[in-house]
């Protein structure tokens, strides 16, 4: 399976009236008419009229909606569209001389971040940028896992991939797809909504994994645990960093996780292993 990004161009297609649009952000936020209105600053009356379909919304009032129901960029353009405005919201291929200060920022996080692994990955979790503890988890991976592009869910979490050395495979499998299927909640995408699927559906990951205990009192995150060919056993946790009022759509839905080792003998290995 390959997850593809809808351009613009592609949904133009498809596009409903702004109202049902706005219509099914609002429900799918789980938010009243009253509610919505009282957080924009709008009357519900209006909110109604524009839902029905019975006014239409100034740019500025379909931008304002858009914002209290955090609708992702990509969707506020699709919405603006709608209205029968202009897009205002760029998507800039990460590879375009505007975007030299993003991937040199991104750089810098990831080699700051060494010798722990750090990746960047789009809103498909494709894998855009990675340092060299990165490597670590893509060993004796399948090629088919490796080729772009490289979906870090789908070499973790695929039975042929790093779910094989796993310890709490089935603890941190549920962990990682309830993560994916509040992304699909909170977008709406049919692509990632497909991932979540697949991911779900994977066979035999549930066996592959030992059992699972219940949470300790002390632990405060679900680790990810691995175990190497000479038993040892490595510990992380994660972070996930996003960019601060991102304007464009490639920016804003770029996400940087790092992983920190979670006890003294996985910190050790790592710094062994970079020559540290």
């Amino acid at each position: 399976m390959t997850t593809k990004t809808r351009s613009l161009g592609e949904s133009l297609g498809d596009v409903r009236p702004v109202g049902e649009q706005l219509r099914a952000w609002r429900q799918r936020r789980r938010l009243s008419q009253l509610e919505l209105s009282a957080r924009a600053d709008v009357s519900t009356r209006h909110l109604s009229f524009v839902e029905t379909g019975r006014s239409k919304p100034s740019r500025e009032m379909v931008l304002r909606l858009a914002e209290h129901l955090q609708v992702p960029l990509r969707d506020r353009n699709l919405l603006l569209v709608a209205a029968g405005y202009a897009p205002v919201y760029t998507e800039t291929p990460i590879e375009e001389p505007r975007m030299d200060a993003v991937r040199a920022a991104l750089r810098q996080v990831l080699a700051g971040h060494e010798p722990y692994p750090a990746v960047v990955v789009d809103r498909f979790w494709n894998l855009i940028d990675a340092n060299g503890a990165a490597a670590f988890f893509m060993e004796d991976a399948p090629a088919e896992l490796l080729e772009p592009p490289l979906n870090v869910l789908r070499l973790s979490m695929h039975p042929d991939g790093l779910a094989r050395n796993i310890v709490n495979l089935g603890e941190w499998r549920a962990h990682m797809i309830d993560r994916v299927r509040r992304h699909v909640a909170l977008t709406a995408d049919p692509a990632l909504a497909d991932l979540y699927r697949e991911l779900r559906d994977y066979p035999g990951a549930e066996a592959a994994a030992e059992p699972a205990p219940p949470p300790a009192g002390h632990e405060v995150f679900v680790p990810l645990r691995l175990r190497l060919d000479d038993g040892r056993r490595l510990s992380f946790f994660t972070t996930i960093a996003t960019f601060g009022t991102p304007v464009d759509i490639t920016v804003a839905e770029l996400a940087i996780e790092s992983f920190y080792p979670a006890d003294e003998a996985t910190g050790a290995f790592l710094r062994e292993r970079a020559g540290w």
